[in-house]
């Protein structure tokens, strides 16, 4: 009897999954809708970007509930290769966090150039980089490429902080 009581209810779980994909596509095409143009050129406007991603976790919620109502189920997690006594590692949220707050605290007055490479030097470094030069470089690098695209490729001015002129 229990067996059928488990059956009956196998896969609710994996249906609340889609709801909410479902939602989280439909607030992302709302709030695109609700975005004002502003001197959009071409077919890349505000708009496309949150519209094309709504669409996207839209049909991702339709393509689950099918493979679920056909009987797909996903596995069971059967763990990870982690030691659980050994407790969280503190140490590398925290140097995360703070990378993060300082680009948050800094970005207005520095600039996304300076605080984007301060954070990517930092994300990395928590996470274990130790090639300071090398990490450096790529650090400003992808902080210079990330300002360039947003503000060429998407016409979205990030703050230049200090830089602005220059940049």
């Amino acid at each position: 009897m229990s067996d059928q009581v488990q059956k009956r209810g196998e896969g609710r779980s994996e249906y609340g999954v889609s709801l909410l994909l479902l939602a989280l596509g439909i607030v992302a095409i709302v709030d695109a809708l609700g975005l004002i143009e502003r001197g959009a050129r071409g077919f890349m406007t505000a708009r496309t970007v949150p519209m094309f991603v709504g669409g996207l976790l839209i049909l991702c919620a339709v393509l689950l509930a099918v493979d679920i109502a056909r009987g797909g189920r996903g596995e069971q997690e059967e763990g990870e290769d982690v030691d659980l006594s050994g407790g969280a590692d503190w140490r590398t949220v925290a140097l995360l966090a703070a990378a993060f707050a300082f680009n948050a605290a800094f970005i207005d007055r520095l600039g996304w150039p300076i605080t984007g490479a301060v954070m990517f030097f930092g994300s990395a470094y928590a996470l274990g980089n130790r090639h300071y030069v090398r990490l450096a470089v790529i650090s400003v690098a992808l902080s210079l490429v990330t300002w360039y695209g947003f503000f060429l490729g998407l016409g979205v001015k990030l703050p230049a902080g200090l830089l602005d002129g220059i940049l």
